[in-house]
């Protein structure tokens, strides 16, 4: 049995930024097996539920570790010092669970992978990590989101 680092929100827990959650019976169901490491890198971040939506501008979650962009919400507020508070203590729990793998929310600032809202506030999707995928990955944990095992486990089926 692993240990797998995982999006609160898609375990049932009301931490997204509407207040909902992503329950995915789908992934708990394929990671049966595995231990499962709740985090809401948003929240760890300080950030309280619910919050106004925000979007990376100006790169992606990689830029916002190196400084070149920032996490700002619909309303304008910079919210990035957060993004990455909750990055770095998302890795903390990683490490402290030797968990080597983690699934996280699409298109999520922070969860985000391969795939994240392009920082219009359109709904439209540019390539690019959240800030929390980004660092994980940096740091040798394999990042997938929900869709990747629901995708996955559809390609099974057939």
């Amino acid at each position: 049995m692993k240990k797998v680092l995982i999006s609160a929100c898609l375990l049932g827990v009301k931490c997204r930024h509407n207040g909902r959650d992503s329950k995915s019976d789908e992934v708990m169901e394929r990671l049966g097996g595995d231990e499962f490491v709740p985090v809401c890198p948003e929240q760890l971040g300080g950030l309280s539920t619910p919050r106004p939506p925000a979007e990376i501008v100006g790169g992606d979650g990689a830029d916002v570790l190196d400084g070149s962009a920032s996490v700002i919400t619909v309303e304008g507020e910079d919210k990035t010092s957060e993004f990455l508070g909750g990055a770095h203590q998302t890795l903390e729990i990683a490490k402290s669970h030797n968990a080597t793998h983690a699934v996280l929310k699409s298109k999520s600032p922070s969860c985000g992978c391969g795939r994240i809202y392009d920082g219009t506030f359109t709904g439209e999707l540019g390539d690019g990590d959240g800030v929390t995928a980004a660092l994980l990955r940096r740091q040798g944990i394999q990042v997938m989101t929900e869709a990747d095992i629901e995708t996955d486990e559809s390609s099974q089926e057939s």
